[in-house]
């Protein structure tokens, strides 16, 4: 089943939070855990999502390479402009999602539209 979420004036967490459970199947009454539910999720007008201007600062994106000084941090806003809003709504999915095994097959069912 295929499933659509407009972003348009929405805030960041609610719209992820809302692609994270239907890529989980919790919406299913045949939920399983430990099964990758056959759900497409699409969200359409991420760009036009409602993010305020002190998150945009505040907020800080921190990575690290795995070798010594390889410490990297990035604000939301800086991430928007290097990688666009489908990015930074696919990291806040990633997050809410389960980290085992089935992550990586359950994010191949979601789609990031500006």
């Amino acid at each position: 089943m295929k499933y659509s979420i407009d972003a348009k004036d929405k805030k960041l967490g609610r719209v992820a939070s809302q692609a994270a459970a239907m890529l989980m199947g919790k919406n299913n009454p045949a939920f399983t855990k430990n099964a990758v539910a056959a759900d497409k999720v699409e969200i359409v007008n991420a760009s036009a999502m409602d993010i305020d201007a002190r998150k945009k600062t505040s907020d800080i994106y921190v990575t690290y390479t795995g070798h010594r000084g390889g410490l990297n941090s990035e604000s939301l806003g800086a991430l928007i402009d290097r990688r666009g809003m489908g990015e930074v709504m696919r990291r806040a999915v990633r997050r809410m999602l389960p980290n085992n095994k089935l992550r990586d097959r359950r994010m191949r069912n979601l789609m990031v539209k500006e």
